[in-house]
């Protein structure tokens, strides 16, 4: 029963896909972080290369632009000794009318072991998931609106790193939640990890009505979102998934909801910025908070690779 409660876990309550963050258990999403601190040291080595996935196969199909997300999930599988292969969707079979779980089929014929996936429909991870042999495992890399679990890992390695503890910390998530996956991955992370407030923060076209049962505090103004938060997550405005009038304009926008300096004097002097990218300069946030001391945008990109390289060891050491 506990596999079909749970479609990322096996018999034994161990990770074997990673499809979403929600409905994992605290000391899963622990496990993942502890384990991503140890081939953090990985980057700084003269060889960056362990032997973890030696001889297995990873497939990354993104059926969705990303450069930083294929990028990272590239090295990070490299690192771990795997044999990596990059399918390019557009010239693919799928671009001729071939099915979803067709492609999948035909590459789980050529020995893949763990496909990373990301697709503009919500749940073809699940589907994908479901329909593998049990030696397979899928890593979600982005799922339409829906989720976005190694993003919102890493976000949270990035705040550990920082702010140790989550117990005592108010995180303000600013700017399109609406669209944003990354959003909802990062709430079920942070109410998990125990976060003592998140807030989400936007205008009222942009932010979901049904977030409070979430456990999150809703605000519709930036100061009162930002006042005395410890750590600021801004998102960027998805102009490619709105549709109809969300917002008056970008510079609207970035006048009531961009984060500037002095808005940012508003949250604690230690506060941290934060933002998955890629970044709308003078839209969702000013340049001189991307570029100043209390932005760590770069270092979450760095901790991303060592978050990946800890979901796929993890996952590929545990079958069904």
């Amino acid at each position: 029963m506990l596999h079909k409660r749970h479609p990322q876990l096996n018999r034994h309550g161990e990770l074997m896909h990673l499809l979403s963050i929600e409905g994992l258990p605290r000391d899963i999403l622990t496990h993942i972080l502890d384990t991503a601190a140890n081939f953090v040291s990985v980057n700084d080595r003269e060889v960056k290369k362990v032997p973890l996935l030696r001889g297995k196969s990873v497939f990354n199909l993104f059926f969705e632009n990303s450069t930083r997300t294929r990028t990272t999930f590239e090295i990070a599988a490299k690192r771990l000794s795997a044999d990596v292969f990059n399918l390019d969707i557009a010239r693919s079979s799928t671009a001729k009318g071939e099915t979803l779980l067709d492609t999948i089929d035909n590459l789980s014929a050529m020995a893949a072991d763990i496909f990373v996936v990301r697709h503009s429909e919500s749940g073809a991870p699940y589907l994908i998931a479901q329909h593998v042999a049990p030696h397979v495992h899928v890593v979600n890399a982005g799922d339409g609106r829906h989720a976005h679990p190694t993003q919102g890992l890493l976000d949270m390695y990035t705040i550990r790193h920082y702010k140790k503890d989550f117990s005592n910390l108010t995180v303000a998530i600013v700017g399109d939640v609406l669209h944003s996956r990354v959003a909802r991955s990062d709430i079920h992370a942070l109410t998990t990890l125990g976060a003592a407030e998140v807030r989400v923060v936007g205008p009222r076209t942009l932010v979901p009505s049904d977030l409070s049962h979430m456990g999150v505090r809703v605000c519709h103004t930036l100061e009162e979102g930002i006042k005395d938060a410890d750590v600021i997550i801004t998102l960027r405005l998805q102009n490619e998934r709105m549709s109809g009038a969300l917002l008056p304009s970008s510079q609207e926008y970035f006048k009531s909801f961009g984060l500037t300096p002095e808005k940012l004097r508003l949250a604690k002097p230690d506060a941290i910025v934060m933002h998955p990218g890629p970044i709308n300069r003078g839209v969702e946030i000013d340049s001189a908070v991307v570029d100043g001391p209390q932005s760590v945008i770069l270092p979450q990109v760095t901790f991303g690779i060592a978050v990946r390289m800890a979901v796929m060891s993890i996952v590929a050491g545990n079958d069904a």
